[in-house]
């Protein structure tokens, strides 16, 4: 089936036993983050969440859609996400008839391809324009926006597909947090990389007020390519026809020249002033860090319409896994066959969640020459939005990557750190905290393929561990007592790890590298990766901060006997002059208010041990 509308996602998911209503009474200031958090972190993904009962508003919400591969999977109208990129695959492929009869035959992929292009529809009153608010009727306080974290900077729509027309009238749909400011403005994140930004610039350099409208609660493959790294210039609107297999049905807003999908629950229109500026945030990312206050455009909202039963859709970012990561699974898989046009020799791909998206991607290759990993890292770094990885690590075809404790395990045996370990300097994500300048600083490919001939052996220098972890933990605290834990990983690898807890007390790592690195105790015996005092044992969390907290050109550090990693919170003692950001917390108030009424909330599962 194609959903015409969320409406007919939201009654699938009840059907396939994906959706779970809460009737008590919560509200859209953190309590729903609280109960959506814990749902995210459930085995699979957990449910969708339908609160029917949000203290201040009419309008129900709904959240963790699309947390799952399942829920993903039946959101995109696909068996699975590989079936769909295969689809995708089948259509790059496909060689442009040059006969009569070639083209007859062709006819069907041609027509299907056609069926895809959206339309837009004439229509009196379309099921987003039931109820029109205009001018001074507007109230975004009618609507339940979410403060999702303790230190947001307020309340922001987290889920929209924010239309835009260049200067050259060409439309695009992107996805970008918008915090409300009062009744009627909002402001509108769009990063510089983005193709919204990209228009939003064109009319800048010309002087001219910008048309946006926001459409919230769209049909599910409208909402997901709205998120979909595509080339510039192409419609986001075409791939979702494409993969619900009809065309999206467009109407004209009211007080503007953009056209928005027609069953949306809720659109608000507006523009944007070019020389109107205003502080936006902080906001608690998709990193599992706070995103910093900074100046962005400011959107002003001229008409608000909305289904007559319009559902608030919403989703929460935080620390992964969250419902963005089965998002980006969902990117990883359909943006596979593409990347393959442009890099052939890559077999496959993984994102793992830890790495935020941006901060880590492995591919495997099929290996044909010296030094191929090498070029493969060049040409990703090169391409479109996987330029702004932070690390790249290559391994051969026949690793299998849907296996993730086997790609780190197999990496932990291939690499030599002193040949294998590339670091350079390139563009940035703008969420990386960890670089010393915005949206510019170190970069790491890791070649974990085998070598070929004319290709430097490994081994030149090798690691021979003899200390157990409890007699490791003692040099430590002989070197130092704010060196407080350890934990070995791998002693039987090529590459084994010491990672280390350290209490820094507003000192930076360097008052620590000095004795690690001169301690004959500890030569030889692995690479040492420290971190603040946290939890050693948890490897989603050492991940998390290993990929987050590094910037490769300043915290990997090589010796002739060892390499040391930093992957701590870095400050001015250690040269790091920007702010760092905090880690993202619900309030332990919230936690316990929703603890105590998780029995009237039927959300008792989610509250072990109570």
């Amino acid at each position: 089936m194609t959903y015409r509308d969320l409406h007919e996602f939201i009654d699938l998911l009840e059907r396939k036993g994906e959706l779970w209503r809460i009737k008590g009474q919560v509200s859209a200031e953190l309590e729903i983050t609280e109960i959506t958090d814990r749902m995210s972190k459930s085995p699979g993904g957990g449910k969708a969440l339908l609160f029917e009962n949000v203290l201040g508003s009419e309008f129900p919400v709904l959240t963790n859609a699309f947390g799952s591969e399942r829920r993903m999977a039946l959101a995109l109208e696909t068996d699975s996400l590989d079936s769909l990129a295969s689809r995708i695959s089948g259509l790059l492929q496909m060689e442009m008839p040059s006969t009569f009869m070639s083209k007859v035959g062709a006819l069907p992929e041609i027509l299907g391809l056609a069926r895809c292009i959206p339309r837009v529809r004439r229509s009196s009153r379309p099921p987003c324009q039931e109820v029109v608010l205009q001018g001074d009727e507007v109230d975004l306080g009618v609507l339940p926006i979410l403060k999702c974290w303790p230190q947001d900077g307020g309340r922001f729509v987290t889920l929209p597909v924010v239309f835009t027309k260049g200067v050259d009238g060409r439309r695009n749909a992107g996805m970008y947090r918008m915090q409300v400011y009062d009744r009627n403005t909002t402001g509108m994140h769009w990063h510089i990389h983005k193709d919204g930004s990209q228009n939003y610039m064109g009319h800048q350099r010309e002087g001219k007020r910008m048309e946006v409208a926001v459409a919230i609660g769209t049909a599910p493959a409208i909402t997901y390519a709205a998120t979909a790294p595509m080339p510039q210039g192409m419609d986001e609107m075409l791939l979702a026809g494409f993969i619900q297999g009809a065309p999206v049905d467009l109407v004209k807003c009211r007080t503007i020249d953009i056209e928005v999908p027609a069953t949306s629950e809720f659109v608000l229109e507006g523009y944007v002033d070019p020389e109107e500026m205003r502080a936006e945030g902080p906001f608690g990312d998709h990193t599992g860090y706070y995103s910093l206050k900074d100046q962005y455009p400011v959107f002003h909202v001229t008409a608000l319409t909305h289904r007559s039963d319009a559902v608030y859709p919403a989703t929460i970012v935080g620390r992964p896994p969250m419902e963005d990561c089965y998002l980006a699974k969902a990117t990883e898989r359909i943006f596979l066959p593409p990347l393959r046009l442009v890099v052939p020799e890559v077999v496959d791909q993984w994102m793992p969640w830890e790495g935020v998206f941006h901060n880590i991607v492995v591919v495997s290759i099929r290996k044909a020459y010296p030094l191929h990993a090498q070029k493969v890292m060049s040409a990703l770094w090169g391409s479109g939005q996987m330029s702004f990885a932070k690390m790249i690590a290559v391994v051969d075809a026949d690793v299998p990557l849907k296996a993730p404790m086997e790609v780190f395990g197999h990496l932990l045996d291939a690499i030599d750190p002193w040949s294998d370990l590339q670091v350079t300097e390139g563009v940035l994500d703008v969420l990386d905290h960890s670089a010393p300048r915005p949206l510019f600083g170190g970069k790491l490919g890791i070649d974990a393929t085998a070598r070929l001939p004319g290709e430097a052996t490994r081994g030149r220098r090798r690691f021979s561990p003899r200390l157990s972890e409890t007699e490791v933990l003692e040099v430590l605290k002989g070197l130092d007592r704010d060196l407080v834990s350890c934990r070995r990983i791998g002693t039987e690898r090529r590459t084994p790890l010491i990672l280390v807890g350290m209490r820094k007390a507003g000192r930076g790592t360097r008052h620590f590298l000095g004795p690690l690195e001169s301690c004959r105790e500890l030569a030889g015996e692995g690479v040492l990766m420290l971190f603040d005092d946290i939890g050693l044992h948890d490897d989603s969390l050492c991940l998390w901060k290993f990929f987050n907290n590094v910037d490769p050109r300043r915290d990997i550090r090589f010796t002739d006997e060892g390499v040391l990693v930093d992957a701590s919170r870095k400050g001015p003692a250690d040269g790091h002059e920007r702010e760092w950001p905090d880690e993202i917390r619900m309030s332990p108030e919230v936690q316990r208010s929703i603890q105590a009424r998780s029995a009237e909330l039927s959300i008792s599962d989610l509250y072990p041990g109570r």
